[in-house]
């Protein structure tokens, strides 16, 4: 098996990644694990960056 330190989110569909970022939310809260919170908020903080908005314009982009 090849070794690699980052992964690609390109080929994940809008309502993937959604899923995921609110299954880290809802896991991070509700089990009460804040490095679940500290993913989520990681993610959003980087793709929000890379598509030039904010974390609440993207998370909205993502549920249309």
């Amino acid at each position: 098996m090849e070794e690699f330190s980052k992964i690609s989110f390109q080929e994940i569909s809008k309502q993937d990644m959604l899923m995921i970022i609110k299954a880290l939310e809802y896991t991070g809260e509700n089990a009460e694990i804040p490095s679940f919170i500290e993913l989520k908020d990681s993610i959003l903080k980087q793709l929000s960056a890379l598509s030039d908005s904010t974390e609440e314009e993207f998370l909205e982009y993502l549920q249309k």
